[in-house]
């Protein structure tokens, strides 16, 4: 029987040269986004570092050079510590007042009031607060041989409201690398560590995880706290 002109042509697949680049454009896609990710949360971070930790950091040695004691502590009778023992924390308007009533100019936070906290988006759009205090807690540090630690108490800042990406990439800024029970950066409640893990552990949540528990990617990113050694 002769052909129908009218007839649709045989179907045809994808080559694989075609397949070929088509993978090979989505992984470009995939990764450009990958790319961009990084490179916003560690402008993310400098930005964090700069605006606000290194300004209280600035702050607080202003603070003791005008003074000659630390935030909390006494006048009279110092103790070298803040609040004037461990575990004492100096906080909020607290805090504020003291850099005020010794001429210390407050970063700019989050405004009048507010001037200890930051507020920025995690890796999902979300707002998140941070919070700085400072007070003194108990501190491990190497004595007498190698891998051997004991507890000093320290004055330290406390930063809280950190999602882990950003407590892991401020901790490699000011350390060198990761490593929440080392250094002068550490995770709150394993700053006291008498024993170093091998290898170093990592921070004890990451991005994946959620505030609330659960696996809801829109919810909101877990929290940590991290433990800023000052030097005086």
């Amino acid at each position: 029987m002769p052909k129908n002109a009218t007839s649709a042509p045989p179907s045809r697949g994808f080559t694989i040269i075609e397949m070929s680049v088509v993978l090979v454009v989505i992984a470009l896609i995939v990764g450009a986004a990958a790319v961009g990710r990084d490179l916003y949360r560690s402008a993310r971070a400098e930005r964090f570092s700069s605006d606000f930790v290194q300004a209280w950091l600035l702050a607080y040695d202003r603070f003791v050079a005008g003074t000659g004691t630390v935030p909390g502590d006494s006048f009279d009778n110092p103790t070298g510590l803040v609040a004037g023992g461990t575990n004492r924390f100096v906080c909020d308007l607290d805090l504020q007042n003291a850099m005020l009533a010794a001429g210390v100019t407050l970063p700019e936070g989050r405004g009048e009031g507010l001037a200890n906290r930051y507020v920025y988006q995690d890796a999902r759009g979300n707002p998140q607060d941070v919070r700085v205090c400072v007070g003194a807690v108990d501190w491990a540090e190497p004595a007498g041989s190698v891998g051997s630690f004991a507890l000093r108490p320290r004055n330290v800042m406390r930063f809280e409201g950190l999602t882990p990406s950003l407590a892991a990439t401020l901790d490699a800024k000011l350390d060198g690398r990761v490593d929440p029970l080392r250094g002068r950066f550490r995770e709150v409640g394993r700053q006291n560590a008498l024993s170093t893990p091998t290898p170093p552990q990592p921070w004890s949540a990451d991005d994946r995880a959620n505030l609330g528990g659960g696996t809801n990617p829109d919810d909101q990113v877990a929290l940590v706290q991290g433990y800023l050694r000052m030097s005086q």
